[in-house]
């Protein structure tokens, strides 16, 4: 019996290792990919296209007697272009942008109570330089520069409407400042809004009769006009790969 009984424990020790060989392999299971951040890249080159309403709030002076303001309002479309280069979260730029417009507007003289006073801006340009934080893709930025406009005046009968003097054309330098918000809806492509100011100051015009009030080539008046105009436009703009790819970042 005893015999026996060491038999037995001996068949099962033999047998234990050969049992835990039989059991399965344990699963190993790869560890996920670390998350992938990418962070939108606003630099490289650029160009798009604008489109908004404006305002021009114009003021007529004649010898020191006000002669009445108007805001000469209307509709603007146009196309910049420009380079940007981000740094971190700060982004610096350089932007030319040119505009077609229709800001017009007019007064009844306050001086003389029959002519009326109009003014037109018919385009304009601005070059400026930006600087920018970028949230990711949305880019909140300040903009200054030179401005230039293309202005033209007259004065009109009021009753019948015909004009008395002959226009004025002129082009006016300024300066301009702004502000605006882009996103970046794809990685070449962005729309935004923008808020711009071009001060004008003023400047003083002659203002010669065509005949209908008076002999032809004769003065009529000399006006100081001062300007300002304000401006609010939709931007849609394509930028070009030049400035390289998206930063990618992990985590």
């Amino acid at each position: 019996m005893k015999k026996f009984l060491l038999g037995t424990v001996a068949l099962v020790a033999l047998a234990a290792p050969a049992s835990a060989a039989d059991l399965a392999a344990r699963p190993y299971v790869k560890a996920p990919p670390a998350p992938v951040a990418v962070v939108y890249d606003w630099s490289g080159f650029y160009i798009g296209g604008n489109g908004g309403w404006g305002t021009s709030h114009t003021c007529w002076d004649v010898v020191g007697f006000g002669d009445g303001c108007h805001n000469a309002d209307g509709g603007t479309a146009g196309g910049q272009i420009g380079y940007r280069w981000q740094t971190g979260t700060w982004v610096f730029g350089v932007e030319g942008q040119g505009n077609w417009a229709d800001f017009k507007g007019s007064n009844v003289s306050l001086l003389t109570g029959i002519d009326t006073n109009e003014s037109r801006i018919d385009a304009f340009g601005l070059l400026t330089g930006q600087i920018g934080y970028a949230a990711n893709n949305v880019l909140f930025y300040v903009k200054g520069g030179a401005a230039v406009t293309g202005n033209r005046y007259r004065v009109r009968d009021t009753l019948t409407g015909f004009p008395i003097t002959n226009d004025v054309n002129d082009t006016r330098w300024g300066a301009v400042v702004g502000a605006g918000v882009e996103y970046g809806f794809a990685p070449n492509w962005s729309v935004g809004v923008e808020y711009d100011h071009i001060f004008l100051g003023d400047r003083s015009y002659d203002f010669i009769n065509n005949g209908f009030a008076g002999p032809a080539g004769t003065l009529f008046t000399t006006e100081n006009v001062s300007q300002d105009v304000d401006m609010v436009t939709v931007r849609v703009n394509y930028k070009f790969g030049f400035g390289g790819a998206p930063i990618i970042g992990r985590y």
